[in-house]
């Protein structure tokens, strides 16, 4: 992706079900949770860079020590940073002391049996440490204690936030990790002491009732209770003091989920591979977390699987998250991206007017490089069918140079785009800063005939467009190509996401400021203002009254006009060769990843009712021109 879009955190969550002992005796450390969270986090650097944390509870600790342990850390280095802050309290004790794994246990910090890992990237504008997961709600009964981290971006906290209120509670934020965190430990609160009342009445007392309580607390029924108007993607992952863990799945399936267990460990993360990578394991070992259900590990060490809410009828996991934002690695993603790739082909054929022979295809690094293998094997084939058909249609008049010279005919495939440096562009300001951001990317020269060639080079997705008009096409056409066939493997993109990918303002979408473009230069101002007027009145509605109106802003137009519109408005006023602009249909796209049916940044058909709510606020917003994130609300009580 060219553009540079922040997007959904990422989670890992490792419950050991042996003794320290047997991780020491097997593995030859009783650190192998901590190591294996630091993998598993490592693996999933990509899904969150602004801050990382992780947490740890340790069983059976001794009245009076410590239990719960917690770091977190800002910037792209966090993840080191916070595994060195831990490994310092480890050279405290001493080498000797740190190979007796009953000392540890009792003694060290991290030397527990349960952890927690998450990699954050802000969507809500909220930054700072105060932010980065895990978040910890103490109390001094371990089974009220929390820690919570999740992957999820919700699209009604206001209504959380007054039920919240409304059950005699005083949030101190209100942005939603708190806001979750606080209803999750409202209900954890209300279920141990429901265990409470029952067990006193039995007569027990003291530290009696609560080992019972840890023992009886049901996870699944506080969860039951907590998301019941939770509208939202997410993956909801936690750890009670007490030694119970869980990870709760939204029920539209939106957020991903993976999970894996033996009779060692209990293994939940953001991404399949990273599993698969962390602990040697194959595709079927690794299971993905559905829509609405749970995983719980009791403290005991019993693992359940339970559905939380109902699996909803439509499910739309995030089809962005197959494109571009998961690990390209994972086994259905790779063969989905070549897929995406293949089925370019009759809209890429039509634009060079089916001329090889002048024509060069590349990519633009580096997450478009697998649609890249597929566009290209796609390719090849359709090129040895011709040939095979022009070898056959002469029926034997040919001579052996004849053959020879319909064979040597080849897709011609050069590496044209190189991700250089990243350039230190502020050190320069106004017209300078620009002309340095056009030097991020460099080009193979020679890799053309130049006044003579086609160059087809193929991205994963166009979001904004700012870095291929201010970059990309402009070094592009110093290789003196005819024609710029710009492809995108993902369709356009036209309405915001409130689900956990960082694009909230319809003005940031080229697509949009395209349709926009159309409709003042074809006279119809007065659908602009009739949609406006529209959204106004449904303001105050109810989230699951209200339409997505901005639909009708791209109706009148059809993709390709409003791709023709896009590659006018992302030319650069000097660039001498013509630029086309291809994008995937969603059609398409759904034919590539049939099981992620996620698709409302294309098609504006939100999943949840809070999504037309939050797409409307959008579009006033923009007309105000007041676009800031639209979902963070300001309560009047």
């Amino acid at each position: 992706m060219t553009d540079k879009i922040k997007h959904e955190c990422g989670i890992a969550l490792i419950r050991l079900l042996k003794p320290l002992e047997y991780y020491y005796e097997k593995y030859g450390t009783w650190q192998y949770g901590l190591e294996k969270l630091y993998l598993l986090m490592e693996k999933q650097h990509n899904r969150g860079q602004e801050g990382a944390g992780l947490a740890s509870v340790k069983l059976d600790a001794a009245p009076g020590t410590e239990y719960i342990f917690r770091e977190r850390g800002l910037g792209s280095n966090a993840i080191p940073e916070i595994f060195e802050n831990a490994q310092k309290k480890f050279r405290e004790v001493g080498a000797e002391k740190l190979n007796d794994a009953d000392f540890v246990k009792k003694n060290v910090p991290y030397a527990g049996e349960l952890f927690l890992g998450h990699l954050r990237y802000s969507t809500t504008g909220r930054t700072g440490l105060t932010y980065v997961h895990p978040l910890l709600r103490r109390n001094n009964w371990a089974s009220r204690s929390l820690l919570l981290a999740g992957n999820f971006n919700m699209t009604n906290v206001d209504e959380m936030f007054i039920q919240l209120i409304s059950e005699g509670q005083h949030p101190r934020d209100t942005a939603d990790t708190f806001v979750i965190l606080e209803s999750l430990g409202h209900y954890l609160d209300r279920e141990v002491q429901y265990q409470y009342d029952h067990i006193e009445k039995e007569g027990l007392t003291g530290q009696q009732i609560s080992n019972l309580i840890e023992q009886r607390l049901d996870i699944s029924f506080l969860l039951k209770r907590a998301c019941k108007i939770w509208d939202g993607g997410y993956v909801i992952s936690g750890l009670i003091g007490c030694g119970d863990a869980f990870a709760m799945r939204d029920p539209w399936g939106i957020r991903p989920a993976f999970y894996y267990h033996d009779d060692e460990v209990v293994v939940v993360a953001s991404e399949r591979p990273v599993i698969q990578t962390a602990f040697n394991l194959k595709k079927e070992d690794v299971h993905e977390l559905q829509p609405g259900q749970a995983l719980i590990v009791k403290r005991n060490g019993r693992f359940i699987l339970d559905q939380i809410a109902e699996k909803k009828e439509k499910i739309t996991p995030c089809s962005f998250e197959r494109i571009y934002f998961s690990r390209g690695s994972d086994y259905d993603i790779y063969r989905e991206r070549k897929k995406l790739g293949e089925l370019l082909i009759p809209k890429i054929l039509k634009t060079i007017d089916y001329d090889f022979d002048h024509t060069v295809f590349s990519f633009i690094p580096n997450t478009a490089e697998v649609a890249y293998f597929g566009m290209l094997e796609a390719l090849e084939k359709y090129c040895n069918e011709q040939k095979a058909k022009e070898i056959s249609e002469k029926n034997g008049s040919l001579t052996q140079a004849d053959i020879q010279q319909i064979l040597s005919r080849r897709v011609r495939s050069e590496k044209v785009a190189i991700k250089d440096i990243k350039l230190r562009t502020f050190i320069a300001g106004g017209n300078t800063r620009n002309d340095l951001a056009a030097h991020v990317y460099d080009i193979t020269y020679g890799s053309l005939r130049r006044n003579e060639d086609t160059l087809v080079i193929i991205d994963d997705s166009i979001v904004r467009g700012t870095t291929l008009k201010q970059s990309i096409i402009k070094i592009l056409d110093r290789l003196d190509p005819v024609k710029i066939v710009i492809v995108s493997s993902s369709p356009q993109i036209r309405y915001p996401d409130y689900y956990g990918i960082d694009m909230s303002r319809l003005s940031e979408f080229i697509a949009f400021k395209a349709a926009m473009q159309l409709l003042k230069e074809r006279g119809m101002q007065d659908l602009i203002d009739d949609v406006y007027r529209k959204s106004l009145a449904q303001k105050d509605k109810k989230k699951e009254e209200i339409v997505n109106y901005v639909k009708e802003l791209y109706a009148p137009f059809t993709d390709e006009e409003i791709s023709d519109k896009i590659a006018q408005m992302l030319t650069p006023e000097d660039t001498k060769a013509e630029v086309e602009i291809v994008f995937q249909s969603i059609e398409d796209l759904h034919r590539a990843c049939p099981e992620h049916a996620g698709d409302w940044y294309f098609s504006g058909d939100y999943p949840t009712p809070g999504g037309n709510r939050m797409v409307n606020y959008a579009f006033i917003n923009y007309m105000q021109g007041q676009e800031n994130r639209p979902y963070q609300f300001k309560l009047n009580f």
